[in-house]
Parts: C-alpha cells; structure tokens; sequence
C-alpha cells in the first residue's frame, strides 16, 4: 500500500527528485514560493489523492504518477516544518477516515489527473529518470 509507505517515510525526499518504493526516481516540482495557506492546502489534496488512487478501483496510477504525488508532499511537509508523525496524524489519518465514505472513490478519484497536471506544470514530472533493477 503506496499510501502507508509515504506516510511512514515523510520528509525524507528533499531533492529536486523522488525515489519511489520500486525505484522510479522522477522530477519533483518546486513549491518554495507556496504560501504557508497554499503548502496546506496542497499537502491536504496530495495525501486525498495518494489514499484514494492506492485503496480505490478505478482511480489507480503510475509507479512516476505516486512518486510525484508522494514527493512533492514530502517536501511539504517539509517545508511546513512537520516530523513524519505529524505529517501522518494531520494529513494521512484525516485521508484514511475518507474510505470509510463509500462517495469518497468518485468524488476524490478524479480529482487524481488535474492534481498531477498542475504538479507537472509546476516543474514535477511522471516519467522516471531511473529505474533501479
């Protein structure tokens, strides 16, 4: 389960790129010029999306597409000055409570594509730089 990997392993990516559990490294983008307001709002978003494409049918995505999910909100929570048990109490618990709505899949799933988008306009990227064996 990506989504308990990326709670567990928050703030450790602060590169301009992310390993992933299978070893896909991809661009992360850059979210230095986000707002206090903006970081949260995004880091929310992020860890709703990650919950949902990992636990829902139908919504799933790339090995790249979860790495830059799950960096980009690292580096938020960075940025926000969290630990990795703050980072999962405050934003994971909230997105985990969220499958027990049974809307929660259609509701939050198609927000997966957009949120990727805006990541790549922002600098991020999907497509692995390396792979490791």
């Amino acid at each position: 389960m990506h989504a308990l990997t990326a709670a567990a392993g928050a703030l450790v990516m602060m590169t301009s790129a992310a390993l992933a559990d299978g070893g896909v490294t991809v661009e992360l983008p850059d979210v230095s010029g986000l707002s206090t307001e903006e970081a949260k709002s995004l880091i929310t978003e992020l860890a709703n999306v990650n919950v949902i494409t990992s636990n829902c049918s139908g919504y799933e995505i790339s090995n790249g597409e979860w790495t830059l999910i799950t960096g980009t909100g690292d580096r938020l929570a960075a940025k926000l000055g969290l630990d990795a048990r703050s980072y999962d109490r405050d934003y994971y618990g909230p997105a985990f409570k969220l499958l027990d709505d049974p809307d929660a899949c259609d509701r939050i799933g198609p927000q997966a594509r957009p949120l990727i988008q805006r990541l790549v306009e922002m600098g991020g990227g999907t497509t692995p730089i390396t792979q490791s064996q």
